[in-house]
């Protein structure tokens, strides 16, 4: 979503990185570009103004323009205001060991219903005991695909009936949960295509008898800044605590991400980075800021390696490493999510590879042929795989003899690579991790 803003945000200061010496007019030049580039992203005209004087205020110091990097010292003001227009410090519900109660509410078509589930795949696989309550009976089929949601992740679904009154919901809540534990009680609520009087009176009075811990409005962050409209609307009658914002990885401007804390006054709690039951992310806003900024997000490839359980590259037999070696790794790096998202997340790769590449993750599938195509005795001792071979085994993957010489080559080269890791005693690996914390 915010590739373009990021592409031009770049651009400018790889400007004033070249300028040995700025001057008070270089920053100010640099600054009405980066506001235009905020404009042109749909960030709220105001959130936009306030942000560049400040980064300006704090720009055009003394200290600053005779450093001997005065580019650098900028691109770091920028990213401490852009991570504070984002939020500052990141924002989680506050859970307690039991009676967590969170309320779900948004407009239809927002996420809502997804992200519930979501959300209790989450929790669940950090060891809470959601339920799902499924409380919207004005959309047809919501309450079936919670349901199917509900299986999915493994936790049950409590059905509100039709006309069913807020006292009587709860009464049947507490009546469940009284022979059932639960830690977290998820509420996904009736959404309608814009705000009316019906909808926050239905919501007002659900709220009232449950007496939520946290309330979360669930934003579509492609609608731009109308979902600001919206977010203050449903503040003002229902009161929220936090906000979700789905569809993170659409291609729409971001704006309205950018601005919604600083027009709402709410924190991002979470975010919605694929359609899958397992893309929702805690939101960041000094990661989505180092992302925007082109520095990467070491932090997040560290913890989606680490949820997909994946091991150091350990080669079955000592100082050898083959083509079922390979294969495995691959496998438990596509866990990890689309492999076109992994490396943006690696600091100044999306600038380094062509813009016009397109990592297609069934390059993974016909990898993973290749290899398969290849007897036992070839994928143990690479060497034996001649010409004869190579025609046999490209041929049976549905591959050519070219594909395949560039896979054997991808894998010389990390074989290469592991040797000089090995060769070092370890010094490699936290060479490369101290560029990482660098």
């Amino acid at each position: 979503m915010f590739e373009t803003l990021g592409n031009k945000l770049q651009d400018i200061f790889d400007k004033l990185r070249q300028r040995g010496k700025l001057t008070d007019n270089d920053v100010k030049t640099a600054l009405r570009e980066v506001r235009v580039a905020l404009l042109e992203a749909d960030v709220n005209f105001t959130v936009a103004k306030e942000f560049v004087a400040k980064v300006q205020e704090k720009a055009t110091g003394q200290d600053i323009l005779s450093s001997l990097t005065p580019g650098q010292q900028v691109i770091k003001i920028v990213y401490d205001e852009l991570r504070e227009m984002l939020g500052g410090d990141a924002t989680q519900p506050l859970l307690k060991n039991d009676g967590n109660l969170w309320f779900m509410v948004g407009l239809q078509g927002a996420g809502k219903t997804t992200t519930t589930g979501k959300l209790a795949a989450f929790y669940k696989s950090k060891g809470r005991r959601p339920l799902l309550v499924a409380a919207d009976t004005q959309r047809p089929a919501a309450r079936d695909q919670l349901k199917v949601l509900g299986q999915q992740v493994g936790v049950p679904v409590l059905e509100v009936q039709d006309n069913e009154a807020p006292h009587t919901t709860k009464a049947r809540l507490e009546e469940y949960l009284r022979t059932n534990f639960h830690d977290l009680v998820i509420v996904d609520t009736a959404g309608r295509l814009q705000i009316d009087e019906s909808l926050m009176d239905a919501l007002a009075d659900l709220k009232t008898q449950l007496n939520p811990s946290e309330t979360f409005l669930v934003v579509d962050a492609m609608t731009g800044q109308e979902a600001l409209n919206v977010s203050s609307s449903f503040d003002q009658r229902i009161g929220v605590s936090g906000l979700i914002m789905t569809k993170l990885d659409g291609d729409a401007r971001g704006g309205a991400a950018l601005s919604a804390r600083s027009v709402t006054g709410k924190p991002i709690m979470f975010a919605g980075v694929s359609e899958k039951i397992g893309g929702l992310e805690p939101f960041y806003p000094e990661r989505v800021a180092q992302r925007i900024l082109g520095m990467g997000d070491v932090l997040t490839l560290i913890e989606k390696a680490q949820q997909a359980d994946i091991q150091a590259f350990a080669p079955k037999k000592p100082n050898e490493f083959d083509f079922e070696d390979l294969l495995e790794q691959l496998k438990s790096i596509q866990k990890m999510g689309p492999i076109g998202d992994l490396v943006k997340m690696i600091p100044g790769m999306s600038r380094m590879l062509p813009a016009d590449l397109n990592v297609d993750d069934k390059q993974f599938k016909r990898i993973e042929a290749m290899i398969q195509s290849m007897t036992r005795k070839e994928r143990r001792n690479p060497k034996i795989i001649d010409g004869q071979r190579r025609k046999r085994i490209a041929t049976g993957s549905g591959n050519t003899v070219q594909e395949l010489n560039r896979l054997i080559k991808m894998y010389d080269q990390m074989k290469d690579m592991m040797k000089m890791m090995r060769g070092s005693k370890g010094r490699g690996l936290q060479q490369l991790m101290g560029r990482f914390k660098g």
